[in-house]
């Protein structure tokens, strides 16, 4: 159950996150376009179709490789194998990144336009062999507790300087290739991986020294593609190839039969498959331990499977001819104004739906203990990829050399770095590499190539690569400029907020001991009030749990504590020694004015049949110096031990509760005043 809530509350999120790709659709198509899409009916079911995957997607993050990539990481630091956790590293680069299909597509496309001097293989096992490198060096970087700054500064450096190098034909290739190679399962595996270690290491800090890792990933392949690019280029002699001509046009509906489900399925399980073989063979072969709870890890890995293919099939059933028709038929048209605006639209809403960012930014927020908010970094992320993408539409209208505007990009880029607060640095960085993945790359890449396209003088193949270089780069700009005002406005994590209401709780109780502190209506207003609580306590097989707190709750109990037991009776207490000890039992344990306890365990009694044929045990104990339970007013009206019961009249009753929650209202207002 608790699952299934995770669930709808993931579903919910989902499609909140897609309605700006909606927007931005509808207002274009509409607005500016002036026309009905002949699949629109198609775009709807695959954006819910999107809706579900998307939540499936990020539940199976959740239970399978998130604690799987953290594991692994906590057991490679145990174990001081650092040799090993390089090589894992290493490994998980290389092997999700040769199975990227974006980056094959790619590979071919590059093959097939450079008049054979790139070999598509090479290419990929170049780009490959780069990301390994990365991981592995950004796991070093995590062991040896460097700053990331450094190593960021000098991969900068190198991409310059080597840019000023290569052909004009590999530049923007390059730099669009070090945002293909962060696909939506790798993110985050390795972000796993790295706030695993970070975590494990002694000294080391999960939001300082665990992101950085996807950083390393986006920076390496755009030096190693451009060495590769020099190199063939003055070394390799074009063969006779027929010359090919980018054509911008947009991708056919897809079609859903079973073959096509069965073929999705397998093409996606292919993507997934090499990171757990790895998984598998580090953990039972190098680590020689088991999984724990492995076929929770594997539901995780087919949920995630499920989802991810859901997600593109979603998005090929009209999503992705409509946004690259569209893309079409404004570059067309005479307004550059219209042009810039629907990058920025487009470049935002897209970036909303990101399944990689959504997952970097949860793990945000929960090791950052809620200082980073996971919402707000999205929307800096996303306003970033936005800028980037209107700038770069505007660097192929004007005609600019690409460089230039990078060049910039990382100075600004340098100059944050040394004045943005430390914690943030890493994640701005990280975030760079996740926004170019599976929703936004092939809108903005139509979106470029549209563009070269149609305005005169401009090379596909020059110009029209070099749009997802700039979604990679000014994220980076947006999200330490988000550090900086959330530092700036002073926000505090879970935990020193937390500590706040504590100490004015503190304060509060210092001369009300024998009172009970109780939280009005499950909010933070806080009030002492003379009250007796009693525990009652609930020992019943795991399998009647639900039905006892059930029971509890129809009676009036608004929550419990649930724990795992394991009982043993006369006839396993003689033999204890034989018993596997095993949690067949819950303890359920619930906090209860007084008033209430008869009540509750008559229910759970009566439901569980405790007393008659069922198996447990209830019982019930007084309670002193309650504080920081949560009560709503009606109960606290019920059963505070001062309050004189009117005649039992209806009218009466509720005449003297509103009184009562008038004189409540006064009381934590004055507390209110006290404190402050």
């Amino acid at each position: 159950m608790t699952q299934f809530n995770f669930f709808l509350k993931l579903l919910r999120e989902s499609f909140r996150d897609l309605l700006p790709i909606i927007v931005v659709i509808l207002f274009f198509q509409l607005a500016i376009i002036q026309a009905v899409p002949d699949n629109w009916l198609s775009t709807a079911i695959g954006l819910t179709i999107v809706g579900f995957g998307l939540a499936i997607f990020l539940q199976g993050l959740e239970i399978g490789i998130f604690p799987v990539g953290e594991g692994l990481a906590r057991d490679f630091a145990k174990n001081g194998t650092i040799a090993w956790i390089l090589f894992f590293g290493f490994l998980i680069g290389f092997g999700t990144t040769i199975a990227e299909p974006a980056l094959a597509v790619i590979a071919d496309k590059a093959a097939s336009i450079s008049s054979g001097r790139i070999d598509a293989t090479i290419l990929r096992l170049v780009v490959a062999g780069s990301v390994g490198f990365a991981i592995l060096l950004g796991v070093f970087r995590i062991i040896k507790g460097h700053p990331i700054h450094y190593y960021i500064i000098v991969g900068y450096v190198l991409v310059v300087g080597v840019t000023f190098f290569a052909p004009k034909e590999i530049i923007g290739l390059a730099y669009d290739l070090g945002g293909v190679t962060t696909s939506t399962v790798t993110v985050p595996l390795v972000a796993a991986l790295g706030i695993g270690l970070a975590t494990s290491i002694k000294g080391r800090n999960p939001v300082i020294d665990g992101f950085g890792l996807i950083a390393f990933a986006s920076l390496t392949p755009m030096i190693f593609v451009q060495v590769y690019g020099i190199a063939v280029y003055n070394l390799v002699d074009a063969k006779d190839v027929t010359n090919v001509v980018i054509q911008a046009t947009a991708s056919d509906v897809a079609t859903i039969n079973i073959k096509s489900i069965l073929t999705g399925i397998i093409s996606v399980t292919k993507d997934v498959a090499p990171i757990l073989v790895i998984i598998l063979f580090f953990q039972y072969i190098v680590l020689k331990k088991k999984i724990q709870n492995l076929k929770t890890v594997f539901l995780g890995f087919a949920l995630v499977i499920i989802g991810l293919y859901a997600f593109i099939l979603g998005l090929e059933m009209g999503l992705f001819s409509l946004g690259e028709t569209m893309a079409f038929q404004l570059t067309k048209g005479n307004s550059v104004l219209v042009i810039y605006s629907f990058a920025f639209a487009i470049g935002f809403s897209t970036t909303m739906a990101e399944p990689s960012l959504m997952a970097i930014a949860k793990k945000a927020k929960e090791i950052s203990d809620g200082k980073i908010n996971d919402f707000a970094l999205r929307f800096f992320v996303a306003l970033g990829v936005a800028i980037g993408i209107a700038l770069g539409a505007f660097r192929i209208v004007d005609g600019g050399h690409i460089h230039y505007y990078i060049i910039v990009g990382y100075i600004v880029v340098i100059i944050l770095t040394f004045l943005s607060p430390k914690y943030i640095i890493p994640i701005a960085y990280d975030s760079g590499g996740v926004t170019t993945s599976t929703v936004t790359v092939p809108l903005v890449a139509a979106l470029g190539i549209g563009l070269a396209t149609n305005i005169e003088g401009r090379s596909a193949l020059i110009d029209g690569f070099g749009l997802i270089a700039f979604a990679s780069l000014f994220p980076m700009i947006t999200v330490m400029l988000y550090g900086i005002v959330i530092e700036k406005l002073g926000v505090k994590s879970d935990t020193e907020i937390e500590a706040a209401n504590i100490l004015k709780d503190t304060l509060i109780d210092a001369e009300n001991m024998d009172l009970a502190t109780v939280n009005i209506d499950g909010s933070d207003r806080r009030h002492s009030l003379p009250m007796d609580f009693s525990a009652v306590v609930v020992i019943v097989p795991a399998d009647k749990k639900l039905d006892a707190i059930e029971a509890a709750s129809k009676a009036g109990a608004s929550g419990a504590t649930v724990l795992r037991a394991d009982g043993i009776g006369l006839e396993g207490i003689s033999n204890f020694y034989r018993n596997s000890f095993e949690a067949n039992d819950v303890l359920l344990l619930f906090l209860l004015p007084s008033g209430m306890v008869n009540s509750v365990i008559k229910a759970i009694i009566h439901s569980l049949h405790i007393t008659t044929i069922g198996k447990g045990i209830a019982f019930a104990f007084p309670l002193t110096h309650m504080k920081g339970i949560s009560l709503s007013r009606h109960d606290i009206f019920t059963h505070r031990k001062d309050h004189k019961n009117p005649e039992n009249n209806p009218d009466n009753i509720k005449e003297a509760e509103e009184k009562f929650n008038e004189e409540l209202e006064k009381e934590l207002h004055n507390d209110t005043s006290k404190n402050n």
